[in-house]
């Protein structure tokens, strides 16, 4: 098992690979691991992001075959069955460290801010879904001076979005929070620059223990 700060300092290792356009050797899959990935696998993290193309979670950290338990939804939003997801890999494979990864230029957002502006008019109830847990993150920067700058409250959205989805998950499951109080889960935000291709790390918490 690695911990929590340990597997935080790995991810902030390869992204910092991806950004020098490097590639450490754990990318680079061999017949061996291929095989010993058939029985066991022990993700180091475990990454809830967004489903936008440009942003894949294994690229971005320059990690290789069963390094990452990788949870994708559009607007990396936490409904109960990515928490179910979550607590499965946190529990089964002792994986320690949780990254909700939101990015720039997120769609789902910018769908969110639109809809707060002019709602949609027969809109898909599965799309409303996921706007509808963007809605309450963006829907109090429109009470500040950020609703006279659309630029500057997206970007603040999209922050508030992943802050929401860090919250949920350290404080919407009884078993992620026994984890973190007993075992030294840490669950943490990050934003992907899609213009630059660097995490950004905040909203560390801590680690229980």
């Amino acid at each position: 098992m690695i911990p929590a700060r340990e597997a935080l300092d790995r991810l902030r290792e390869g992204n910092e690979r991806f950004t020098a356009s490097l590639r450490g050797p754990q990318a680079f899959v061999n017949h061996g691991k291929k095989l010993q990935l058939t029985t066991v696998q022990e993700p180091f993290a475990i990454i809830l992001g967004c489903s936008d193309a440009r942003v894949p979670a294994e690229i971005v950290f320059d990690q290789g075959l069963g390094d990452l338990f990788v949870i994708r939804v559009a607007g990396n939003i936490v409904a109960p069955s990515q928490v179910g997801s979550v607590e499965f890999a946190a529990d089964r494979f002792s994986t320690r460290l949780v990254v909700v990864l939101g990015h720039s230029q997120c769609g789902a957002v910018t769908a969110a801010i639109e809809e707060l502006q002019r709602p949609t008019e027969n809109q898909s109830r599965n799309l409303r879904s996921i706007v509808d847990r963007v809605r309450p993150s963006v829907e109090g920067l429109f009470e500040t001076e950020l609703r006279n700058d659309l630029t500057a409250l997206h970007r603040q959205a999209v922050r508030a979005n992943i802050r929401t989805s860090v919250d949920h998950l350290r404080h919407g499951s009884q078993l992620l929070e026994q984890l973190i109080e007993e075992k030294g889960l840490m669950v943490v935000g990050a934003e992907y620059s899609i213009e630059t291709g660097a995490v950004d790390f905040f909203d560390l918490g801590r680690a229980g223990r």
